[in-house]
């Protein structure tokens, strides 16, 4: 009888998959718990980011959960990896599957997103749904998790257990590209500077390349870390420690985390102007790598004040260092859990707190004078739309977070321009936002393109004009996001219409954006990004000149021509389509090969050493892929980029948000006038006024502590021509950003600097005919 069951047995045995074991965590070893969209693709990209050996021991085991078994190069993938990875076959909302995986006892739980899915609001749904099984199985579990699009992070906040201050994160993938895309708008590259900051790249310089390539090259080795500042740091000012930093440790300190006096949440901090540094403070570092940032913590005034050689800064046997009080320095990229992180009102920028800056007493200083001049309207408004910005009558406003400019909801009959209307409108210094959409696309969320364009840290004479070129039937649907953002235009048109470019002057431009919300169609993903190529190509190709009106009638405003951050204003516009800055979003990473026709970009190159990706002219969604590790290994840097790149949401703003009713208006009071007070992205051109003297063959240190000391400002990066020989610049003959140049990088007149530049109370731009140097 026995011997008949045998043959079952053994089926029964041999049957039992592959992938479908329990996971053995070893004692004292994290592990996190990956689940998802696991692809080949997907789980190579984020092991290549999360295993980085700039990351400081990584002693954590990867283990990921999916349905289906992997495929072969999956399969391989994970065998390579076998000391760190491991794959279970089962379900993340089947309780039986969490538990062998130990998600009780993981250290995250991380969801990855499919960028590339036809439908996102069904992928987020799924992937909500995912932490909802998560979370009722253990609520403490610390969860991040990629979502496609903006609204649908409201859902999130309707879990009861989720708790940002415990760990809990998103990384929503359109409102970061979008943020980054704004950004760029203000200050062109810094899409580039910042994506290569918090992705982990080793750069290998070569004779072979060409002198930017290495130049390039060297930045993108750079990245975000945090460690706390040694005793010798406390009572400093930002700009003492960041100047101390830089010229003797070698080391870009960007921002510091604060704990305010009541008690209540710590905050980030970034550049704060004149307030005291506590013992302890944890500081936000650029740098190559996490060995480099720890001269921060062994840094001890008595015995390296006069050591010449940063590397020699190592850990002294002084009693202040030992005998500290109880405090432990913070490893770069700890995951601080234990700390909450943000204060809901204040995040992004500390208040003064000596309160020496007189605050605004609650009146709007916005003068109806100041928004008139030459007796014209603001360039860049129609008159039919001057009604709407008549703040003669109205005073101007900020949104109850006092975080952004605010305006009472309008229709977006009243925002339509036609051909002709645009055309008689003066428009200049503007953004143009060329917008690929059928009716019927998924929502893109274009509230996270303008809104960093309108924080309150920008007085409003300094907010560019949007105009959006596309598809009304489209916008439609969007505009309850946008009805109360001033200064919104749009032309019912087609961003491949040359006729449609013109009246918009697109010659003119700031910035000119191209977006896609169309669906990638299934049978060829690599046609995805085909109006986005055609309409960059499409405008390269457009000549300018005698054929649109001449714009000399425009009045002469000397103010705008003293400006710094804002370099291009009141130009004449280029003759040739190739010189219009501009910036293409792509859903797919090869194609960048086809909007250069003159780069000699290999089609395997990776996305990051491309040409256009260098110059900030092409931006992926892929680059937001390395954001998932970061977060884990550092929640601080999320909250820091975030800060930077959408001009100051709050959770506090995202729970008004989630109420689905919009931007609600505010009286500005002393309190939310104050949340002004937090620096903002620029760019000033070394070609003339006082900084001119520093592209005079001067070193990047020189420029750094001249900046720091008389205005303030951080200096971040370069944007450099890339032949460098050009002494005449046309608009955009090609640039390429380099982050953080080394402390003796020679510095040329054409240069241009990405700074963080302190708020303004004046009601002027930012310009150094008010400062003396």
């Amino acid at each position: 009888k026995f011997a008949q069951t045998i043959p079952e047995i053994v089926d029964l045995i041999g049957s039992h998959p592959k992938y479908m074991g329990w996971f053995t965590s070893q004692k004292g070893r994290r592990h996190i718990v990956v689940c998802g969209h696991i692809t080949y693709e997907s789980v190579s990209h984020f092991l290549k980011d999360f295993l980085h050996e700039d990351r400081e021991d990584v002693d954590v085991e990867v283990v990921f959960l999916h349905r289906t078994p992997p495929g072969l190069e999956l399969e391989g993938l994970i065998k390579r990896h076998f000391t760190t990875v491991t794959f279970f076959q089962g379900s993340i909302m089947n309780t039986v599957d969490l538990q062998r995986v130990k998600v009780h006892e993981a250290d995250a739980c991380l969801v990855l997103a499919n960028k590339y899915c036809p439908d996102p609001d069904a992928e987020d749904a799924a992937n909500i749904m995912r932490v909802i099984s998560m979370k009722n199985y253990c609520e403490e579990s610390r969860i991040i998790i990629q979502l496609m699009q903006y609204h649908n992070k409201a859902y999130l906040l309707n879990i009861p257990s989720w708790d940002w201050k415990q760990g809990d994160d998103v990384i929503c993938l359109a409102e970061l590209k979008l943020g980054f895309i704004a950004q760029s708008c203000l200050a062109p590259g810094f899409s580039t500077m910042m994506a290569n900051l918090f992705a982990m790249r080793s750069f290998i310089t070569s004779p072979d390349m060409a002198a930017w390539q290495n130049d390039y090259l060297q930045g993108t080795g750079c990245e975000m870390y945090t460690e706390t500042l040694s005793p010798s740091f406390s009572g400093m000012t930002f700009s003492q420690a960041s100047e101390l930093c830089f010229v003797k440790l070698k080391l870009l300190l960007l921002a510091i985390e604060v704990k305010p006096i009541d008690g209540g949440d710590t905050k980030i901090s970034i550049n704060p102007q004149s307030s005291k540094m506590p013992a302890n403070t944890v500081g936000f570092f650029i740098a190559q790598s996490a060995e480099e940032v720890k001269r921060a913590w062994f840094y001890c005034k008595a015995c390296h004040e006069d050591v010449k050689d940063e590397n020699l800064i190592k850990k002294c046997k002084c009693k202040h260092l030992a005998n500290k009080t109880g405090a432990t320095p913070a490893t770069p990229f700890s995951a601080a859990l234990s700390k909450p992180l943000l204060n809901i009102k204040n995040s992004v920028m500390a208040k003064e707190e000596n309160g020496s800056k007189p605050v605004m007493n609650g009146r709007p200083t916005n003068k109806p004078a100041d928004q008139q001049k030459n007796g014209k309207m603001e360039v860049g408004i129609a008159d039919d739309q001057a009604k709407d910005f008549d703040f003669a009558k109205t005073e101007m406003k900020y949104d109850s977070t006092g975080m952004f400019h605010w305006t009472p909801a309008r229709s977006i009959e009243d925002c339509i321009l036609d051909r002709n209307q645009a055309a008689m409108t003066v428009l200049n210094g503007h953004v143009v936002v060329c917008l690929f959409a059928d009716p019927d696309s998924p929502l893109i969320g274009l509230r996270n393109l303008v809104m960093p364009l309108r924080a309150s840290n920008f007085h409003y004479h300094e907010l560019k004009h949007v105009v959006i070129v596309g598809a009304v039937d489209y916008l439609r649907r969007e505009w309850k996001t946008l009805q109360n953002l001033p200064k919104i235009s749009v032309l019912n048109g087609s961003p491949l219409s040359r006729a449609d470019l013109r009246a918009v002057n697109v010659n003119l431009c700031d910035m000119c954006v191209i977006l896609s919300a169309k669906v990638p169609s299934n049978d060829d993903p690599t046609l995805a990004d085909k109006e986005a190529i055609l309409a960059s190509l499409n405008i390269k190709a457009m000549t300018f000149g005698d054929i649109i009106t001449n714009i000399e009638s425009m009045g002469d405003s000397k103010d705008a021509l003293n400006n710094m951050g804002d370099t291009t204003v009141k130009r004449p516009g280029p003759i040739y389509g190739t010189n219009v800055p501009m910036i293409t979003e792509l859903v797919n990473d090869s194609n960048v090969q086809f909007l250069d026709q003159d780069d000699d970009d290999d089609p395997d190159t990776e996305l990051y050493l491309t040409q256009p990706f260098a110059c900030g002219t092409a931006f992926a969604v892929s680059v937001l892929d390395s954001l998932m590790s970061t977060t884990y290994f550092n929640q601080n840097a999320l909250t820091l980029i975030r800060s930077l790149i959408t001009g100051g949401a709050t959770p506090e703003l995202e729970i008004i948000l989630a109420e689905g009713a919009g931007l609600r208006g505010g009286y500005s009071t002393p309190d939310t006038l104050s949340h002004r007070d937090r620096c903002r992205v620029g760019q000033i051109s070394l070609s003339d006024g006082p900084l001119a003297t520093f592209g005079e063959g001067r070193k990047y240190q020189d420029l750094f502590v001249a900046s720091l000391r008389n205005y303030g400002m951080l200096c971040i990066g370069l944007y450099r021509l890339r032949d460098a020989a050009l002494t005449t610049v046309d608009a955009t003959s090609k640039r390429y950003v380099i982050t953080n140049p080394p402390f003796d990088f020679g510095l040329l007149p054409t240069d241009q600097v990405y700074v963080l530049l302190p708020f303004e109370r004046k009601q002027s731009r930012f310009s150094f005919s008010e400062t003396e140097v």
